[in-house]
């Protein structure tokens, strides 16, 4: 068996993680390995980077922080994954190297290579791991799906959004995002 199946095969700690050279983009979940190239598509990073920036404008000066990929989320000894973006409203939460701990949102820009990845595998980690809000947005199709963490500590039915919607988050109350400039579309 060669060396590269091997360590795909292998389960691994996020102690194994954190020794791994930074020129390969991989996430981990359940111990498992999962590898994120090839590089996302512009309009995958176009939504993203909207996405991303138009937070970072309606957080400034509050006590959340948006991120953009790649930032590490270690949400367990086996989990670390890298959300194209995500909000963090606890600064306690924040080191130096990573995000420890759930995220309060987490927003997933789907690929065709990643999307089951990320409808499954991930949603159900971040559910787990007690993210409050999912957002996933298809790029293709251009919608949007959020799933909301509920009581019982699993996600709801999912809202769907279409471009012309405005998406109002409800782990940050006070963000509005209209979706039709996400997607760099007309109003």
């Amino acid at each position: 068996m060669n060396s590269l199946v091997k360590k795909y095969e292998t389960r691994y700690t996020v102690a194994d993680y954190m020794s791994w050279p930074d020129d390969e983009r991989l996430e981990l979940i359940g111990g498992r390995i999962f590898d994120m190239s090839p590089a996302p598509t512009i309009k995958h990073q176009s939504i993203t980077g909207e996405f991303y920036s138009q937070l970072k404008q309606k957080l400034k000066g509050k006590s959340c922080i948006p991120f953009i990929a790649p930032v590490d989320v270690v949400l367990s000894a086996k989990d670390v994954v890298q959300p194209d973006v995500l909000v963090v409203c606890d600064s306690a939460k924040i080191t130096e190297k990573n995000i420890q701990g759930a995220p309060d949102l987490i927003v997933e820009v789907l690929s065709p290579r990643t999307a089951l990845k990320d409808m499954r595998e991930k949603k159900s980690l971040y559910e787990r791991s007690g993210v409050r809000e999912y957002v996933v947005i298809d790029p293709l199709e251009e919608y949007v799906q959020r799933f909301w963490l509920q009581i019982d500590g699993h996600y709801g039915a999912s809202d769907i959004f279409g471009p012309s919607e405005v998406l109002a988050l409800q782990s940050l109350p006070e963000v509005e995002l209209p979706l039709w400039e996400i997607f760099g579309l007309e109003p």
